[in-house]
């Protein structure tokens, strides 16, 4: 690695930019890209009540299904975003398509009920992993390739708006899809049917594979870029370490040495990979596109709101879909809001960023994902009706369809056309980063807290470590053929909050009159109830928190008439 000083960035003018104006299919097909992207990141969040009751996974397997998309995201989209600039976005975009295909596919192999549950769920966090790194190839080559070929503010403001549709438009479609396949049955089973949904992302990622090849047009910026292995190991083993911590943290605990070990290691790589960036001439990423203001403090912003967007959503499909034991389609209709809050916006972002400032876009769309976090935190999970929370969601779903286009528009517009590539590199690697901290973050709060409050009251009450000691000796006092699904249910009642709210309280009797059954029933669901409600209000900080920065630090800027 060099010492070299490195020039000041400087601006690019349009007559230089080897960039080639955006054609129609390039716009489609990167919008596409990222609906693919976006719809397979959305997908396991829906399916979570489906997840739990097919697989029977313990709260930390739960958690690492989702997770398993969420880290290689996060990890790699920096890499991609350089493997772009320099060999070409097309080809990246046909390969991340093919990547995520397969890893759905994958996915979709998840053995039956004759195997373990632990080999169950490997099976699908190895198809989930594989999705996740096809996804994080299409997130920042796609928003790079729209970047590269918008040269004015009004080019820019509607190709960035278009391109917007694809991450609530996949929210939306994941959700819908979630509730449409719930009654379909897989070989069988209607529990299975989350794979129906899993196939769907496949074909479509394949036609994105398709229209890539054939309608897209090329681009590539390798000036000044490179591959950069110090800065790519460096920042993958700190966010690794990061993400590992946090998401087995609600079963390992905070003071476990692996945990500690985690985080140590996490800092110890964050401090390494700032020290390789400084000394290479041609760096992953450019600290110094941090010293443009614009640029850092959206970077900030972007990570915050995005954690409570998707900690928002994540909170209601665990509160609808585990805690109330909704139906996949119940829970599709009841986030639905959430999602088509977003889209409705869409057609108007355009339009608001060639006349309005994005900063004040950008504070009016954090205030509107604080002002739903908050809503949702005054409703009792006591209200079961799907209708419940479907105008805080509404709220939220308008607030993100305005902030990811202004915060987007201000990342982009902020660094010159030729670093493009590693301004929406990074400004997709922040918001994946604030996609994937936002539902382990939360459930390393609400499952600790949720543990701590039934082992509370399982202390405090004889009754009840009664009734539980009997629980769990059930299994030798039913017939045999009955025993396997009793020690399920006993094994799911002591894996953690999510199990033990998710096994019924009573079951059928010899005469068909219901019979005690798991005795921490009403207890995990008023735990879970109250630590979900903590949840929504650390949202509603943290987006509140992203208005004030905004309002406060980011300049006045005028929209570009033309």
């Amino acid at each position: 690695m060099s010492t070299t000083p490195q020039p000041p960035i400087q601006q690019v003018p349009e007559s230089e930019t080897p960039s080639a104006a955006l054609t129609t299919g390039t716009l489609v097909g990167a919008t596409l890209a990222g609906l693919v992207g976006q719809l397979a990141l959305a997908v396991p969040g829906v399916l979570n009540g489906l997840f739990q009751a097919d697989l029977g996974p313990s709260s930390s397997q739960l958690t690492w299904i989702s997770a398993a998309f969420l880290v290689p995201v996060t990890l790699l989209e920096l890499t991609f975003g350089v493997l772009g600039d320099l060999f070409g976005r097309k080809r990246l975009l046909m390969i991340g398509a093919a990547v995520t295909a397969l890893g759905e596919f994958v996915s979709v192999l998840t053995p039956g009920t004759g195997t373990s549950t632990g080999g169950r769920v490997a099976v699908l966090w190895v198809g989930q992993a594989l999705a996740g790194i096809g996804a994080a190839m299409l997130f920042p080559t796609a928003l790079a390739m729209v970047a590269a070929g918008t040269f004015t503010a009004r080019e820019r403001a509607r190709g960035l708006a278009i391109w917007g549709v694809a991450v609530p438009l996949g929210g939306t479609v994941a959700v819908l899809l979630g509730g449409a396949v719930s009654k379909l049955k897989f070989n069988g089973s209607e529990t299975a049917s989350w794979r129906w949904t899993l196939l769907i992302v496949l074909g479509v990622a394949l036609v994105s594979f398709v229209f890539t090849a054939l309608y897209t047009t090329d681009s590539s910026a390798p000036e000044g870029r490179s591959l950069d292995a110090p800065g790519q190991v460096t920042i993958a083993v700190a966010l690794f370490a990061l993400l590992f911590a946090v998401v087995q943290s609600p079963s390992d605990g905070w003071g476990d040495p692996l945990i500690l070990s985690a985080l140590v290691v996490s800092v110890v790589f964050f401090v390494l990979f700032v020290v390789a960036e400084t000394r290479s001439t041609a760096p992953l990423l450019q600290l110094r596109l941090f010293h443009d203001r614009n640029f850092a403090i959206v970077s900030i912003i972007t990570v915050v709101a995005m954690f409570a967007q998707l900690g928002t959503g994540y909170a209601v499909s665990i509160r609808m879909a585990v805690i109330q034991g909704h139906s996949p389609l119940d829970v599709a209709i009841g986030m639905l809001p959430l999602t088509a809050g977003a889209v409705v916006m869409l057609p108007f972002n355009a339009w608001m960023l060639r006349r309005y400032p994005a900063k004040w876009l950008l504070v009016l769309g954090t205030f509107l994902l604080a002002v739903g976090a908050f809503w949702a935190a005054t409703i009792s999970a006591t209200h079961t009706s799907t209708a419940s929370v479907a105008l805080p969601m509404l709220a939220s779903g308008f607030g993100f369809g305005i902030s990811v286009t202004a915060a987007t528009a201000v990342a982009v517009n902020s660094v010159p056309p030729h670093l493009a590539g590693m301004a929406s590199g990074t400004t997709s690697m922040l918001r994946d980063f604030g996609f994937t901290l936002g539902p382990t973050v939360l459930a390393a709060i609400a499952l600790s807290r949720a543990e701590s409050a039934i082992r509370e009251k399982v202390a405090a009450s004889p009754a009840l470590q009664s009734a539980l000691a009997a629980f769990n000796a059930s299994a030798d006092k039913v017939p045999p053929g009955r025993q396997a699904a009793v020690e399920g249910a006993i094994e799911g009642v002591n894996s953690g909050p999510l199990g033990a709210v998710s096994v019924p309280a009573t079951v059928p009797g010899p005469n068909g009159s219901p019979v005690p059954f798991n005795p921490l029933k009403g207890v995990a669901f008023d735990s879970l109830d109250h630590s979900y409600s903590l949840a929504f209000v650390i949202c509603g900080v943290c987006a509140l928190a992203s208005t004030l920065l905004g309002a406060a630090f980011l300049p006045r800027t005028t929209p570009d008439p033309r």
